[in-house]
This record gives structure tokens, C-alpha cells and sequence, in this order.
């Protein structure tokens, strides 16, 4: 069961929410640089990663799973939020340049149907970065934060996944070191640097990056049934009167009557 939105938006309202906002956004904001004039979507609950794009891209869409809720996003401007069918969702296909899941395939019901649904809304060549609770780290295990509910996931479980939905991975990285407790937020820079050297497979998040490659399809040729001429199985008709037949019809003779001669002229 998925987390309630209020949950989710009291957690990143509080220190530790804003570290684990600040370092997941820099993970963002160095794998995808500038998203001027493309259109981007956050899907599950994503709002708090999306201010940067937001501001130079041409189209934010903030889409929320029904069971979580959804919230008004960004406040106080134009609503760019809505709530979804995460099986399902109201989009048209191959519309997204840039796909952020996050909070969204831990506590799916069906987390394949769910990436296969953002493959269908992805532009060719579109790019998709998931980020989930790593197994081996302590945030999955702390369940006083979103990243301890739900299914975690290691790097080799996250890549079949995203496989499995005709998508291909193309680079992963790691983030949250810092101890997921309040005490620590205010040390959560200097575990990031130190972490990431020292212990990195402790990591509280697997951040991978997919993208949606298409190919041209040869048609395949099927075979049909069609009347072709064969020489030798069909002969011509002879020319000349037909043979004889029962019934009295005159038969061919053996041997053609001569051909009459023009006047005057004599065979030698």
C-alpha cells in the first residue's frame, strides 16, 4: 500500500526530507543538464526534484498514483498536478523527453505494467531515471521515512526490470549516505563526499537512467497462392480442326491436303 501524499510532503518538510531532496537533486540535474524546451514528467511523488526543471522546460507534468493522493503542485501558480492510474495513465504516447520516477515502483502493484506504461509515453529516444531504496542500505530499512516501505530493489534487480520492459539501462549511480535519522541531516554534505569513496555500496538510493531506443522493422513476407504459367504443363492447342469424336465429327486426316499452286507457276 502505497504512502499517503500528506506523509510524503511532511517528510521532505522536515531536515532530513530536504537532505535526501538536495542530493537527489543534483543527481538529476548532472545526468540530465539543461531540459530547456523539452517536456518532462514526475511520476509518483516527484514534485519536490522537479523546481529545476521546471523552470526551463516547456512542459512539467507532475502525475500521482490514486492510491497515494495527489496534491496541488506548484502552489500558489498554475496546478501542473494530477492523479493517475499508475497501470494506466491519461497521457498520449511518445509524448515525454524526460521521465523521473520517484516513490513510484517500490509500492506499485505492478511495477512491470508501470514501466511498461512510462515506456509508452516516452519520445523516441526518450530518457527515464528511477530512483528506489537500495537493498543493502540503512534507508531501507527506516521506516520513518517513504524509502522504508515498499519493495527495495539491488542494481541487478532494477536493471531485469527495466529490461523486462523493452527499455535499456544506460548508466546508474548512487546516492543518500548520510544516516537515515533527523540528528544527522545537518551532516548529510559531508557523508555524501565520504560515502561515495569509502562505503558506496551502502548507498540509500540506486539511481538508474534508462532510455527508449526504436528500430526499424523489416516486414516479413508471407507466403500466398497464385496461378503461375509452367511450361510443358500446359500445351497449346493444335491448330486445325479438332479430333474426332464420338458422335459422327469428321477426324483429322493423316497426311494435309496439297496446297493449290498459283496460276503459271509449275514445281521443279
Amino acid at each position: 500500500m502505497r504512502r499517503d501524499v500528506l506523509d510524503l510532503r511532511a517528510f521532505y518538510a522536515a531536515p532530513l526530507g530536504r537532505a535526501a531532496r538536495t542530493m537527489l537533486t543534483r543527481k538529476v540535474v548532472e545526468a540530465w543538464g539543461d531540459v530547456r524546451d523539452l517536456d518532462v514528467l514526475g511520476l509518483g511523488y516527484a514534485t519536490p526534484f522537479l523546481d529545476a526543471a521546471r523552470l526551463n522546460a516547456r512542459r512539467v507534468v507532475a502525475a500521482m498514483p490514486a492510491q497515494q493522493g495527489v496534491e496541488v503542485w506548484p502552489l500558489g501558480e498554475r496546478n501542473q498536478a494530477c492523479l493517475v492510474e499508475e497501470a494506466a495513465l491519461p497521457l498520449p504516447n511518445a509524448m515525454f523527453d524526460r521521465v523521473l520516477a520517484v516513490h513510484a515502483l517500490e509500492e506499485a502493484d505492478d511495477p512491470a505494467a508501470l514501466l511498461a506504461e512510462i515506456g509508452r509515453v516516452m519520445a523516441p529516444t526518450g530518457r527515464l531515471i528511477v530512483a528506489v531504496a537500495s537493498r543493502d542500505g540503512a534507508w531501507a530499512g527506516a521506516e520513518t521515512t517513504p524509502f522504508g516501505h515498499g519493495r527495495p530493489y539491488s542494481r541487478s534487480q532494477l536493471e531485469r526490470l527495466i529490461r523486462d520492459a523493452e527499455l535499456e539501462p544506460a548508466g546508474w549511480t548512487r546516492a543518500l549516505y548520510v544516516p537515515p535519522f533527523g540528528a544527522m541531516a545537518g551532516w548529510s554534505e559531508g557523508f555524501e563526499q565520504v560515502g561515495a569513496r569509502l562505503w558506496p555500496r551502502f548507498a540509500g538510493l540506486i539511481l538508474m537512467e534508462a532510455i527508449k531506443q526504436t528500430f526499424a522493422v523489416k516486414p516479413r513476407g508471407h507466403r500466398a497462392r497464385a496461378r503461375v504459367f509452367a511450361p510443358g504443363v500446359l500445351l497449346p492447342s493444335p491448330a486445325g480442326p479438332t479430333p474426332a469424336r464420338r458422335g459422327g465429327e469428321r477426324p483429322i486426316p493423316a497426311h494435309p491436303a496439297p496446297v493449290p499452286q498459283a496460276p503459271g507457276r509449275k514445281d521443279v
